[in-house]
């Protein structure tokens, strides 16, 4: 298994993924976000993070010249959209910047996930978050600290590799992937202090998890 670590938005956060060994690093590019960064933020960031760790750059149905800033500023490895994307969208956002781009899926019943079937052949992964109430005030597109349940990707079969995210966190992680499945998962919320604050200490106990359920 291994994890993501998203809405890196100081040097020390950074610094702590990376020597915990996360396999990929988000920055966050979605102003109503509390993790949210300018793309010369990113760069600073970015520059931090040494080869074999991917740079994901996350954006919420944003325009070209929005990508454009962030890609000409930051090294970005991968696009991760989490919005409401249509698949010709993602399609068009990957051959316009050459990069492999990630499709967020907000889940909450089966349903949900046949939607996400019409993104397998244009997106080069996929991630599942919670889907939050329609009742929460406030809510973003992700990093809600919500979870949803994991047994709906049990035994499902997708074409791309995935990721699992929403309300993960170091005590509920292996759980998580072993009732999902997931290779890959995905925490924001779950090592922060509080929201748009990451905890070194969390994020450092979080990939500790990882690297024991590497290790069975």
């Amino acid at each position: 298994m291994a994890a993501k670590i998203c809405g890196i938005n100081s040097a020390p956060a950074m610094a702590a993924a990376v020597a915990g060994g996360a396999a990929f690093v988000g920055l966050v590019f979605y102003p109503p976000s509390p993790r949210a960064i300018t793309p010369s933020q990113a760069g600073e960031l970015a520059a931090r993070v040494p080869d074999g760790v991917k740079t994901v750059g996350l954006f919420v149905d944003p325009d070209d010249e929005t990508v454009r800033a962030a890609t000409e500023q930051a090294r970005l490895d991968m696009l991760q959209l989490h919005g409401k994307e249509t698949p010709e969208r993602v399609e068009a956002l990957r051959k316009t910047f050459e990069r492999p781009v990630m499709k967020a899926v907000n889940v909450r019943e089966q349903a949900d996930l046949e939607r996400a079937k019409a993104y397998e052949d244009v997106a080069d992964w996929l991630l599942f978050d919670a889907k939050p109430p329609k009742s929460m005030v406030g809510a973003l597109p992700g990093g809600n600290a919500l979870s949803f349940d994991w047994s709906l990707l049990a035994g499902t079969v997708w074409t791309r590799p995935w990721m699992l995210a929403g309300g993960l966190n170091a005590d509920n992680v292996l759980a998580a992937a072993q009732t999902s499945g997931a290779r890959w998962v995905d925490v924001s919320s779950g090592v922060e202090d509080r929201p748009g604050q990451k905890s070194v200490a969390k994020i450092t106990a979080f990939l500790a998890v990882i690297r024991q359920f590497e290790g069975r």
